[in-house]
């Protein structure tokens, strides 16, 4: 947490830089405020700072609805839509594709399927699927790479559902089986 003075510069400055970092609290009306908030600066006296808005709202203070401290930077609801394909790679990356469906996946996350899939096209340039496949492929090459697993193994530890799917995606990405890609074991 900032200081109490380059918190107070900040916030009579209205500086930007400071959004998310901190938020003003103001004992006389029990509001808290980002740092750029455009009402009237309350006095100095009457201000208390926290390094969150949960902090603020556990004190017992309330956001105000000219600034909306709860969506500042680095809160879930100031990324918006980003969260939600935050929360579905962590998942993916967790394997949630390896053993379910898009529509599963929505599902937990609380959207639908073609909603997701939209939310992936524009933050991420890709599908859920070509999401989850590029992160097997990643996962697959590594362990060629680090340790000598069969490739039927390495198949299956990177989340392939078969050997056949697993050969098929190295072929279209790389031009060429995955035996051919492995490096020469030491003897």
């Amino acid at each position: 947490m900032l200081d109490f003075d380059t918190c107070n510069d900040a916030r009579l400055r209205r500086d930007p830089a400071y959004d998310g970092l901190f938020f003003t609290a103001v004992r006389t009306t029990g509001i808290y405020c980002r740092p750029m908030c455009p009402v009237k600066h309350p006095l100095t006296k009457n201000v208390s700072y926290y390094p969150t808005a949960a902090a603020a709202e556990r004190a017992g203070y309330r956001p105000c609805l000219r600034c909306r401290p709860e969506t500042a930077p680095f809160c879930p609801a100031w990324k918006g839509t980003r969260t939600t394909v935050e929360r579905a790679l962590k998942m993916i990356e967790g394997g949630a594709l390896d053993r379910g469906s898009v529509d599963e996946l929505a599902t937990d996350l609380g959207v639908g399927g073609r909603h997701l899939s939209r939310l992936f096209a524009q933050h991420v340039g890709a599908s859920p699927i070509q999401t989850a496949q590029t992160l097997r492929i990643g996962r697959a090459k590594r362990l060629m790479d680090e340790t000598i697993l069969s490739l039927t193994e390495i198949a299956f530890q990177a989340g392939f559902g078969s050997v056949r799917s697993f050969n098929a995606s190295f072929l279209k990405l790389y031009g060429r089986p995955p035996s051919a890609m492995r490096r020469p074991r030491p003897s």
